[in-house]
């Protein structure tokens, strides 16, 4: 989803209360560190006799590390949190993740919770981007079918200027395409248009978003909407649509490994991060939307919900998740994508 660390970068946030034997909570985060900082404040202002070592990892290298350590009779991370939703499920169904019965279990959405065990903590959309100066005499597509007019009417006039995630690098930009497949009956007129109008790939949000910003992109598609909102907030000419035929959803997941250093340290951290002042931290100062049906306001899916209904759809947390780790299957999408990209 953007670049990220080639080793895990280590940050240690002593315990607040300076106590001098305080016990460790340890994170494995696919999360930037300084974005994360807000909701560690938040959790060690509520438990000030706890340090948290925060190590911040690609999604793969989440899941490989917990797997090797376990494996190896290791102690591993006592929270994971990854935007990977297929690999956390994974984790999870092969017994490498333990039950967390929590006070918000019961009543976290049924789509957001699998078996107690995965917890989809955020609620995030897949949108369009735009350059709003470029669309100040006409409205910008707003669904799957008026991109595909838009673009087969300006023709070389938007050619090379239309960006999106390689789905081959990109583990979001393959669960958006998978989610597309499923949504969207006539998808690949959408690729097909997209690679006669010269569609550039991107393996990360940011490539594609410095591009929209400053012009040289009109559009960029299917683009994580955390990210889209973070760089419209610094970029006024950035603009963000929420797709009116559907949209879909995805989360960063979280989970206490079976094989935690301090599961209950582990546990009460995603306690905390499901309650009303994690999620709403979440929400306004990671900028990043909140499940939690107690959480209203700006950012939220309660909000998002109410606006626009049944538009959303979100990728629930099951094993369904899994279908598209089938290397069979992955590689079938992966081409198709590919020969529809190049059948110009």
């Amino acid at each position: 989803m953007a670049a990220g660390p080639v080793a895990a970068r280590e940050v240690l946030y002593p315990a607040p209360s300076g106590k001098p034997d305080a016990r460790e909570l340890i994170v494995y985060s696919s999360l930037d560190e300084p974005i994360a900082k807000p909701m560690i404040a938040g959790f060690q202002a509520a438990y000030p006799d706890v340090a948290v070592k925060y190590e911040e990892l690609l999604t793969g290298q989440i899941y490989d590390r917990i797997v090797r350590e376990t494996d190896a009779g290791e102690k591993t991370a006592d929270f994971a949190f990854s935007s990977a939703m297929d690999l956390q499920v994974k984790l999870a169904n092969d017994g490498y993740a333990q039950r967390s019965d929590l006070p918000m279990s019961a009543t976290w959405p049924s789509w957001a919770n699998w078996r107690n065990t995965v917890y989809a903590l955020t609620f995030e959309p897949a949108v369009f981007v735009y350059h709003k100066p470029s669309f100040h005499k006409t409205k910008p597509p707003a669904t799957r079918a008026e991109l595909v007019d838009y673009l087969q009417k300006e023709g070389n006039a938007v050619y090379g200027r239309i960006g999106t995630y390689d789905i081959e690098r990109s583990g979001v930009g393959f669960l958006f395409m998978s989610r597309d497949q499923e949504q969207f009956g006539d998808i690949w007129s959408v690729v097909r248009a997209m690679g006669a109008a010269g569609v550039k790939l991107y393996s990360t949000s940011e490539a594609i978003l410095e591009r929209v910003a400053d012009g040289r992109f009109l559009l960029g598609y299917n683009i994580v909407g955390s990210y889209a909102a973070d760089w419209a907030s610094r970029h006024p000419d950035v603009g963000i649509l929420l797709p009116k035929d559907y949209t879909v959803v995805m989360s960063r997941i979280g989970l206490v490994p079976q094989a935690a250093t301090h599961a209950d340290l582990g546990k009460l951290y995603l306690q905390f991060f499901m309650s009303k002042a994690g999620q709403t931290i979440m929400a306004r100062e990671l900028q990043i939307p909140a499940v939690s049906p107690e959480v209203a306001g700006e950012n939220t899916a309660t909000t998002m919900r109410e606006m626009l209904g049944g538009q959303l759809k979100p990728v629930p947390v099951s094993l369904g998740l899994m279908v598209y780790l089938d290397q069979v299957k992955r590689a079938r999408l992966i081409s198709r994508w590919n020969e529809v990209l190049r059948l110009q």
